[in-house]
């Protein structure tokens, strides 16, 4: 079996990170990653000690949760906790950052941005980016790394809907077996 590299193993990280956020809105993790080494991760989440939006509901205004803490900023955090510091490194995300997020990752001196997904991609934190030099990097995360049968399970539901086909389910029973096979094995590249 092949390695990963090291971008979809970062990211990787994140994605697991992002399986603690504690607001269901959007579940976002991050992993700040310096010279190929982990030096800290975040999701997102309310602050230590309060209430969590999956307890109390999510505290929204103006069409934002702001009983949380965002993912990027914990990790950037939990790097002023603890004294590493982060200028230069680099950071992988789950989701793209808001502006506010933009703002804090080029004032603690995060050198380039991976991330999985685009989310309300604000055009001023791209600019600041921009302005920043800082390289923004989309990395494809790939499901299959998080399940080492993923391409087994596949093969076999693609033989068992050609069984289907030959035993003659009609098309309609096979197109909603077929789109549930895409949910089953694709929806969460897409969300």
């Amino acid at each position: 079996m092949e390695r990963i590299s090291w971008d979809l193993y970062f990211m990787a990280q994140s994605q697991l990170l992002s399986l603690r956020s504690t607001c269901p809105r959007l579940k976002v993790g991050a992993t700040i990653v310096r010279e190929k080494r982990i030096i800290a991760g975040g999701y997102n989440g309310s602050v230590s000690g309060s209430d969590h939006c999956l307890d109390q509901g999510c505290y929204v205004i103006d069409n934002h949760c702001v009983r949380t803490v965002h993912a990027e900023v914990n990790a950037l955090l939990q790097c002023a906790k603890f004294g590493v510091p982060t200028q230069g490194a680099e950071i992988y995300i789950t989701h793209f950052p808001c502006v506010h997020c933009a703002k804090s990752l080029i004032q603690a001196g995060i050198s380039k941005v991976h991330y999985a997904k685009d989310y309300k991609n604000h055009p001023y934190a791209e600019s600041l980016f921009k302005e920043a030099q800082i390289e923004c990097i989309e990395v494809e995360l790939d499901q299959s790394v998080f399940d080492t049968q993923f391409h087994d399970k596949l093969a076999f539901t693609s033989t068992l809907l050609q069984e289907l086909e030959r035993l003659g389910a009609s098309d309609h029973e096979l197109e909603a077996y077929a789109q549930k096979t895409k949910e089953l094995f694709f929806s969460s590249e897409e969300t």
